[in-house]
């Protein structure tokens, strides 16, 4: 499960679908464009900049735990603060931000509750925590037909779905456990239009994430295999996959 990979790899692999998703989660999440906001698990920044556009990039904040992620952030967005921490370890005092946003990071927590917790200490009382996550329990997530064939050829293929907050109302139990208040859930659609088959397979190659990971496992052969029931499933192309994100809002305090 690396994601120590070049932020251009990340942005031809997930950024695609986190840019078009960072708009309608910044709408779930409901915070005042007055206020400062953190952005947890920030990665290359795709969140983080419509953040910078909503409060100012004096009001916008990022961490993410990977050196190479936070310095293309700082690169992207240079008036904005960006640091190196994860997310069960926040770099910031008690009650700092308005809000506080973790665009599909949560499931990449080693301790999600923590993890929440911390976005949770490092907001006001009443302030916002708001975050999402793939749905990889229906079919939902940009990554589900890679996985669906990977699990045809192979029983064994890991998928995410053990992940935490990949199924329907997971987000919410995880929100309550981390002690917020007045929790909402919903889910996101985005729709990502891709050229042919090939502009959808070529990101797999490049070793992002768990999808990335074991794609790079498999022996020549068995990679072949896989792109070929993925081309079977989607087509040549073109074709738009609408990917859905589950989503959860919770007051602190």
């Amino acid at each position: 499960m690396t994601f120590s990979v070049p932020a251009d790899s990340y942005d031809r692999f997930m950024g695609r679908y986190s840019t078009r998703m960072a708009g309608p989660f910044a709408d779930f999440a409901g915070f005042e464009d007055h206020g400062a906001v953190l952005d947890v698990g920030c990665g290359p920044g795709a969140l983080l900049g419509e953040l910078i556009r909503r409060v100012g990039p004096e009001r916008a904040f990022g961490v993410d735990p990977v050196e190479g992620f936070v310095e293309a952030a700082r690169d992207r967005h240079p008036g904005a603060s960006v640091r190196l921490a994860a997310a069960e370890h926040l770099p910031f005092d008690d009650e700092v931000f308005d809000a506080a946003l973790a665009q599909l990071a949560v499931h990449f927590m080693p301790d999600p509750v923590r993890g929440l917790s911390e976005m949770a200490r490092v907001t006001v009382s009443g302030g916002i925590v708001a975050a999402c996550v793939w749905d990889f329990h229906e079919g939902g997530s940009p990554l589900s037909t890679l996985w669906a064939a990977a699990g045809a050829l192979d029983p064994d293929a890991p998928d995410e779905t053990q992940l935490p907050g990949t199924r329907r109302g997971d987000l919410g139990t995880l929100f309550r456990a981390a002690g917020l208040r007045d929790v909402d859930d919903g889910s996101i659609t985005v729709g990502v239009r891709h050229p042919d088959f090939d502009d959808w397979w070529a990101p797999f190659e490049l070793g992002v994430g768990p999808a990335g990971a074991y794609v790079a496992r498999l022996d020549v052969d068995g990679r072949h295999q896989l792109q070929r029931r993925c081309r079977e499933l989607l087509g040549a192309g073109p074709f738009t996959i609408e990917a859905t994100a589950w989503a959860a809002r919770g007051v602190v305090g």
